[in-house]
């Protein structure tokens, strides 16, 4: 069987794996599965196929090792967004002047195809005393529960991420925390002012004070990498008709965290800035809800999975690679607070959730040859 990235790409960039939690209808990872599984199999891996939510399942092929040896698990996740969006055709790979079109060209079948095919090669040279572990994850485009089941049933000594980078080393990324602010007024008709209690108005006082907020966040400590952490409103709900007084007004608040910060910080934050509220602004009250939060990473430059990759990343480009921090988050936070030290490295390309999607083909045998010289070092 081939052992061409860009030809396993070819097969995974026609199989629709859009994520349903984000695209209602999409269909889910069961049949890219399917053919990962088919292909590792016939490759010699030990597959193990995680299925808790059913119609998300992920997929773990391993590779023992002789013994002795340091494990090393690479990641990726096969769910996409939704094809709706696509300019063309989303399941029709194309190739033209270098570049690989498609749905999920660039985020992320290109690491899966470039992981899948170096652990192929790695392993085929019969010399790694360590495992190899290939984690072929769902729903990483929702709430990443793929990554979270795997992390219950399997571990290792360091991992990679393979989500796209442009070849470049990202150590550090941020975190997020999402919080539900309910602003409680008084529902009554419109021409009672009063019996009511404007909850939209009332809000309008959280909305200040939390561009305020925003405003001490980008004038504070800044990380050395990442910069300071944010905060925005992203959604409002309130109100039912033109007259009545609106008995609630909800917003939905997103504060973006740099190491060192995480959700019961910003709790704190956030509930600071609402109780003055209460205590300056007649009639305010509020309720607050915690919802889904991750948190941020960073890696230790010094560790042997960062030094190992880099080394081969400068051999393979012919200059030391660019180190770079995210500004969205990834799975690595999951397996770092795992206890698993991780990286992330993956092609060049563009387009990841636009209307057209590519990846650089050249970029793709680059990362291929990087991450088989890795795997080889790493885990012999």
């Amino acid at each position: 069987m081939s052992l061409d990235p860009v030809r396993l790409l070819e097969r995974l960039i026609a199989i629709d794996s859009s994520n349903p939690a984000l695209a209602p209808g999409g269909a889910g990872e069961t049949a890219i599965v399917a053919m990962c599984e088919e292909w590792l199999t016939a490759h010699g891996f030990e597959v193990h196929r995680l299925e808790r939510q059913p119609g998300r399942p992920s997929l773990v092929a391993v590779a023992r090792g002789t013994g002795g040896g340091r494990s090393l698990m690479l990641n990726g996740h096969l769910d996409t967004v939704g094809l709706g969006s696509y300019e063309g055709d989303p399941l029709g790979p194309e190739i033209r002047d270098g570049k690989i079109f498609g749905r999920g060209a660039f985020d992320m079948k290109s690491g899966i195809a470039a992981m899948m095919i170096a652990a192929a090669r790695a392993t085929a040279r019969g010399s790694l005393r360590g495992d190899v572990i290939l984690a072929c994850v769902a729903d990483e485009e929702h709430a990443s529960s793929g990554t979270e089941e795997v992390l219950e049933a399997f571990t290792a000594d360091a991992a990679i991420v393979t989500e796209p980078s442009h070849l470049e080393v990202t150590l550090a990324h941020k975190g997020f925390a999402w919080f539900y602010v309910v602003v409680q007024g008084r529902a009554a008709h419109g021409s009672r002012p009063d019996l009511g209690v404007d909850a939209i108005a009332k809000a309008g006082h959280f909305l200040v004070a939390l561009e305020e907020w925003g405003h001490r966040l980008a004038d504070g400590e800044a990380h050395p990498s990442l910069g300071t952490g944010t905060v925005h409103a992203s959604v409002i709900h309130g109100g039912e008709e033109p007259s009545t007084y609106p008995a609630h007004c909800r917003i939905t608040v997103e504060r973006r965290t740099v190491p060192g910060e995480n959700a019961d910080t910003v709790h704190a934050e956030l509930t600071a800035v609402l109780d003055r509220l209460t205590t300056t602004v007649p009639d305010f009250s509020y309720r607050l809800h915690r919802g889904l939060h991750r948190e941020p990473f960073e890696a230790d430059p010094r560790h042997p999975i960062v030094r190992t990759l880099l080394r081969h990343a400068e051999s393979a480009l012919g200059h030391p690679p660019v180190i770079r921090a995210e500004q969205y988050w990834t799975d690595c936070a999951l397996l770092d607070r795992a206890g698993i030290p991780c990286l992330l490295f993956g092609v060049d390309g563009g387009g990841a959730h636009a209307a057209t999607e590519w990846a650089d083909t050249a970029s793709l045998h680059r990362l291929t040859d990087i991450l088989t010289d890795t795997i080889t070092d790493f885990c012999s």
